[in-house]
């Protein structure tokens, strides 16, 4: 079975968690199929933009409880998970989250190692690890302050409270909330804006950004003087053609 699904078009890459019977609860495999699909987009110079969603009425509601209470792990040092959602945050694309439903725990964890994250207004969103006794290790101590500051992210994880697709928009957890009946055009064209754009543009400026990122203001401002990432490959074209 295909538990994460692949489509393409239009320069637009979508991945889809496939389990809705199971709200798209991460397992093990889950994480295999994820790794295989995000190894094969890094090396993939067609792909501009990638979409990062689930399927049927939920994003991801989050680790799958079984399969930690039966201690069920993914082939050592290939599919391990924390790596996994490294990759799909260092992939050199824009990515796009596309949250729905729920977006607990472990499905926030990913959706956080998206670019940007939009979101159904009745979304419901959280982390849950303190409910069952549990702490992260893919990710959420870090880029949850990182979106929300260190007061906010410490709030959401000691009271594992779930909120709002519009309230997460309103404290900057996603970067959007539209009407669940709006989601699907919302990511649609943003995801066509992006690809309109240079592609090596937009790869260059990911790493800008991400590289600037641990080091001082200052180092980061030489860094982005020196071009070190180069100039992008269409410059020259799209100059000429005046687009």
């Amino acid at each position: 079975m295909d538990l994460v699904v692949r489509t393409d078009e239009d320069f637009v890459t979508t991945l889809s968690l496939n389990r809705p019977e199971k709200l798209n609860a991460l397992t093990p495999a889950v994480f295999e199929q994820l790794r295989e699909h995000l190894e094969d987009l890094a090396e993939d110079d067609d792909v501009r933009v990638v979409v990062l969603t689930g399927a049927g009425r939920s994003f991801c509601a989050g680790n799958d409880l079984g399969g930690i209470s039966e201690r069920k792990a993914a082939e050592p040092g290939k599919y391990e998970q924390s790596e996994t959602v490294d990759l799909l945050e260092a992939l050199p694309q824009p990515t796009i989250c596309r949250i729905q439903g729920h977006c607990f725990t472990g499905g926030l964890e990913l959706a956080l190692a998206c670019d940007i994250l939009v979101a159904a207004s009745d979304a419901k969103i959280g982390d849950t690890h303190g409910q069952w006794g549990l702490v992260p290790i893919w990710g959420m101590s870090v880029r949850l302050p990182e979106r929300v500051g260190r007061s906010k992210a410490k709030e959401l994880m000691f009271t594992s409270r779930r909120i709002s697709g519009a309230d997460a928009a309103e404290i900057g957890l996603v970067d959007r909330a539209v009407p669940a009946s709006e989601l699907d055009q919302t990511v649609a064209d943003l995801a066509a804006e992006i690809a309109k754009n240079s592609p090596y543009s937009n790869r260059i400026n990911k790493r800008l950004v991400a590289s600037g990122v641990s080091v001082p203001r200052e180092t980061a401002l030489l860094l982005e003087r020196t071009r070190p990432f180069g100039v992008p490959a269409d410059m020259a074209e799209r100059m000429s053609r005046g687009i």
